[in-house]
């Protein structure tokens, strides 16, 4: 029987179905290191088909560093990420590389407008990428490869529980990326819908290159900075790493209130969504 909450005693069979599994909640449930940089570059990419890349190339980066630290789990290597500072440091690390993603984006756009006292420090039009190129999608590749260095309860399993397991170390890395494979597969769905709604809009298609450069880059440069001063102040009040609330629901990433969700929130919900709201707004306003 497979328990997906506390799972152990695997046998291989079922330690790399359950590696899987796991890998598919991972992926459908608000997480921290996966739904704002899907959202940013789906956006960024205005298609379903952009959207569904975005999310291919996050989580195949994502996938190589869960092999990776699979296989140094299974060697009994892997201990240092258990500590949570390290996820703190993972926030402030992904925190500058979506800074300076949206930083790229914004520079090869219009300048925002969305905090007035911000604005005299962001970069101005800029058009010498094209208005309508896409966001480019390597840099979610290299956003997958960093955030999948940060903890949680998925990583927690999958490194001392399902990895050790393995008989060989031959086969240390494959719960890792079976777990990569089941996020890869709901990452690409959700980014998928994600290009798929804004490519349904009713806008021209400047409009929408327009709304996907200006939504996804203020959401990974705020965003970015968000991760930064989060990552820090936990590093700084260890306690705040540690608050959560409850929430009674009986699946990982949605069984309590925490750091984790709250930036989920203030992110996507936050800034991706004030974002898109003003977007709206000049791209009718100017008749793009």
């Amino acid at each position: 029987m497979i328990n997906l909450w506390n799972p152990q005693h695997l046998s291989l069979a079922i330690g790399l179905i359950t590696a899987c599994l796991l890998g598919v909640i991972h992926g459908i449930t608000p997480d921290e290191h996966t739904w704002p940089i899907t959202f940013s570059y789906s956006i960024g990419s205005y298609s379903s088909k952009g959207g569904m890349l975005a999310g291919l190339f996050f989580s195949l980066g994502f996938t190589l560093q869960r092999a990776i630290g699979s296989e140094l789990s299974y060697f009994a290597l892997a201990g240092f990420l258990m500590h949570g500072y390290v996820e703190n440091i993972v926030y402030i690390i992904v925190g500058l590389v979506m800074a300076c993603s949206g930083w790229y984006i914004l520079m090869r756009g219009h300048s925002i407008h969305l905090i007035p006292w911000v604005d005299k420090w962001l970069p101005h039009a800029s058009h010498a990428g094209g208005m309508d190129a896409p966001v480019p999608l390597r840099l979610a590749f290299v956003h997958g490869m960093i955030a999948g260095w940060g903890t949680g309860a998925f990583a927690t399993i999958l490194y001392t529980v399902i990895a050790p397991t393995m008989p060989s170390a031959w086969l240390g890395f494959v719960p890792g990326v079976l777990f990569g494979i089941g996020t890869l597969f709901m990452q690409m769905t959700i980014g998928a819908l994600f290009g798929w709604w804004l490519q349904r809009r009713q806008i021209s298609a400047a409009g929408k290159a327009f709304i996907g450069r200006y939504v996804s880059g203020n959401t990974l440069f705020y965003g970015g900075l968000l991760f930064v001063v989060a990552g820090g102040l936990a590093l700084i009040v260890p306690s705040l790493a540690e608050w959560s609330i409850n929430t009674g629901v009986h699946v990982h990433n949605l069984d309590a209130i925490n750091l984790g969700l709250v930036l989920v929130v203030a992110v996507v919900g936050g800034v991706g969504g004030v974002s898109m709201w003003r977007a709206m707004q000049m791209v009718t306003g100017k008749g793009i």
